[in-house]
């Protein structure tokens, strides 16, 4: 969250509807691709050709079918509008045919209220409810999402059989394949971090990302190759206000796995892919401003205010809660266990890696203090992790929860004695379900989170991931039980 330029996209993309429309024109666009999300965070679209387009489509919108997205309406009440935002609009860097790509929101069409379990108006409504409260008029995050690019993924699974097989150029599993001829150059585990090319196998296509990236208006930090074997890869993309992010997000992974599919690979943001080795999070720099000053600097411990303290206090008091949002999947709590850099226990240091907030210490500007949560993945779908966060820690400042004294120390080399006081995030999806059935009541502050919200998505994950899993045997059971 460096302070060197603006975070988010710029001014050169449509503001109004006018804008958008012009735009069509001079760039003889051919499709308009109407994107919105599902309940967990994945990309849907439509798309029609331009005549359907005009001012009245960004007031009245246009017409889909609720019942086949996931966690959304019942076939009775299926007919949902979704409504374009114009500021969203971006040349699709990868269609053939000249498509113009917007975000929409999604309405009710009888009420033409903005649908609760649309994770962008959640989003929406934790900003608002932030700038009701007066503590602050803008939350700005920069999330760090790491991911696989991999050349080769299979996996099934039937009644009686079920395996996965991954494979990279870059596995340190292949320094003895015949590659005729293998030339070496992989990372070993967990020493991935940082190597130049040959080593470094994806330079050219990360930094082809970014192009793109920038060309779509997000400004990129950097790039480089991440801690594990097997092309492990981080792109840092500059912060940016809370709903914004969540839009650049989208276009992240959009263009992440797009750029890699025309090399003939395949990225994930699946936390834990590869056994014995770091996965991938997505550290989440947070901070509130108002009036155009920061509200995190000040005098405290590390250059933090007391309204960053607090903040502080409510992410850690509702991090097992919030657990189900930011580490959404049952595969995060494969990430989320001791030695590989992934936070489990529930304290905030400065520039300590092993505590679950960081707060950085690169800049002495006010501008640049903010908090990094560390325990978060990119599995997660990012409006409504970000809604979460801010809200817990709005939670924190209104209630002046105290987080405690900072562990300044490796959590991970500190003795049973010593870790027996420190909280830890949930050990598994179901527990964090739980957690959150129990303590959701600060997400519920302005009509944020709704109880429908709350309780779909916890219905969700225990009837489509938590029990699936559970009757599911895996290939190590095999190894462990076969002959008992």
């Amino acid at each position: 969250m460096s302070t060197k330029k603006k975070g988010g996209t710029n001014n050169m993309f449509p503001r109004t509807p006018g804008d958008v429309l012009k735009l069509v024109k001079e760039k003889n666009i051919e499709i308009i691709d109407f994107r919105f999300l599902d309940f967990l965070g994945t990309w849907q679209h439509f798309s029609a050709p331009p005549h359907e387009l005009d001012e009245e489509t960004f007031e009245e919108g246009l017409g889909f079918d609720g019942s086949s997205i996931r966690g959304w309406q019942s076939i009775h009440t299926s007919d949902m509008i979704v409504i374009p935002d114009p500021t969203t609009a971006r040349i699709d860097p990868f269609c053939e045919v000249p498509t113009l790509a917007i975000i929409c929101d999604v309405v009710d069409p009888i009420t033409r209220e903005p649908y609760s379990k649309d994770p962008r108006n959640i989003a929406k409504k934790a900003v608002a409810h932030m700038k009701n409260t007066g503590i602050a008029d803008t939350a700005y995050f920069g999330p760090e999402l790491e991911f696989f690019i991999f050349d080769d993924i299979r996996y099934d699974q039937t009644a009686n059989s079920g395996f996965y097989f991954i494979d990279s150029i870059e596995g340190i599993w292949n320094s003895g394949r015949d590659e005729r001829p293998n030339l070496g150059y992989k990372p070993r585990h967990k020493e991935g971090y940082f190597p130049v090319p040959p080593t470094d196998n994806y330079q050219d296509i990360r930094s082809e990302m970014i192009r793109i990236l920038e060309g779509l208006g997000i400004a990129v930090e950097k790039h480089h190759h991440e801690v594990s074997t097997a092309g492990q890869a981080e792109i840092d993309i500059r912060f940016a206000p809370l709903v914004e992010m969540g839009d650049i997000m989208m276009w992240y992974k959009y263009v992440c796995r797009n750029v890699a599919r025309r090399h003939n690979k395949t990225v994930t943001f699946m936390p834990k892919p590869i056994f014995g080795d770091n996965g991938s999070g997505m550290h989440t720099h947070q901070s509130l401003w108002k009036n155009g000053e920061p509200l995190f600097a000040g005098n405290g411990y590390a250059g933090l205010s007391d309204i960053a303290m607090y903040y502080i206090g409510g992410i850690l008091k509702h991090a097992p809660a919030l657990c189900a949002f930011v580490a959404p999947t049952t595969n995060s709590y494969k990430r989320l266990v001791p030695g590989y850099e992934a936070p489990v226990n529930l304290a905030y240091s400065a520039r300590n890696r092993s505590a679950a907030i960081r707060i950085p210490m690169y800049s002495p500007s006010p501008k640049s203090k903010r908090i990094e949560v560390r325990f978060p993945d990119p599995s997660c779908n990012g409006y409504m992790a970000f809604a979460a966060m801010l809200m817990a820690g709005l939670d924190g400042i209104e209630n002046r929860i105290d987080p405690g004294e900072p562990l300044d120390k490796d959590i991970y080399s500190l003795g049973p004695e010593e870790l027996a006081g420190i909280p830890s995030v949930p050990g598994s999806l179901e527990e964090a379900l739980k957690a959150l059935e129990k303590d959701h009541e600060f997400l519920l502050k302005g009509d944020v989170f709704t109880e429908d919200v709350i309780e779909t998505w916890i219905n969700y994950k225990m009837e489509r991931e938590v029990n699936p899993i559970k009757l599911r045997p895996v290939p190590y059971e095999f190894v462990l039980y076969f002959d008992v």
